[in-house]
């Protein structure tokens, strides 16, 4: 049994979308950062980064008792290990997929999490760091278009690359970002948003998370931590 410590954002939805495709048995505990839970200790044991997501397996290949992993790039690598789908065991094609991975972890998703930040959660509009985070996410779409436009998927073939982007570029909007301008990522997101298990995903999560506006208290949990944590709720 996979646990998957979770809340509805887009790292979230990574692993959530995971677990679906790869019909592996799981069970969500919601971690709900807009409360502060993620400085929970029983979650920081696990995850001591105070971010979503992590994951317990509760029986790991090793038997040597429950395994946890934190950060969603590594999470996808263990359940595509643990369940032998969605990435590839030789070399050549493995790494396909791992660099585009990589490349959503150090690029797609933090660029475009500043230009969300500065778009839509700044207390006030500051027209330097709104421009430079929504041009670089710009780029980064249009990287993503010309390698989709020699390829149907990230790797070549569906993979968990695909899951790591695509809960990203369904928030283009909220990037700066219009969809018209890359054709291929258009075309590419459609297909990924018709699969029953992605249907799945955002249900669930809308079944979680049925108030997601911040409010001003947890801005301040979101937005304004430092090396000191606050206590859990």
């Amino acid at each position: 049994m996979i646990e998957l410590l979770y809340w509805t954002t887009p790292n979230g939805h990574k692993v959530l979308l995971a677990v679906e495709e790869m019909g592996l048995p799981y069970k969500i505990t919601t971690v709900n950062i807009s409360k502060g839970e993620q400085f929970d200790p029983t979650f920081l044991a696990t995850s001591p980064n105070n971010r979503i997501p992590a994951m317990i397996d509760h029986a790991p290949e090793d038997g040597a008792g429950p395994l946890g992993v934190f950060e969603s790039g590594a999470v996808l690598e263990y359940l595509a290990d643990k369940s032998g789908q969605f990435l590839p065991k030789p070399a050549r094609p493995r790494y396909e997929v791992l660099q585009w991975l990589y490349w959503q972890m150090g690029g797609l998703g933090p660029m475009a999490g500043q230009a969300h930040h500065f778009l839509h959660y700044a207390p006030e509009r500051i027209a330097y760091p709104s421009e430079r985070y929504t041009k670089e996410a710009n780029r980064l779409y249009g990287v993503l278009d010309r390698r989709l436009a020699v390829a149907d998927y990230v790797g070549g073939d569906y993979s968990i690359a695909d899951m790591a982007i695509y809960p990203w570029v369904h928030l283009a909007p909220r990037h700066g970002q219009d969809m018209a301008e890359f054709p291929n990522v258009k075309r590419w997101y459609d297909a990924i948003a018709a699969r029953p298990a992605v249907q799945r995903t955002y249900e669930i999560a809308a079944s979680i998370n049925t108030a997601p506006n911040v409010s001003e208290a947890s801005r301040a949990l979101l937005f304004g931590q430092t090396a000191k944590l606050p206590a859990a709720t």
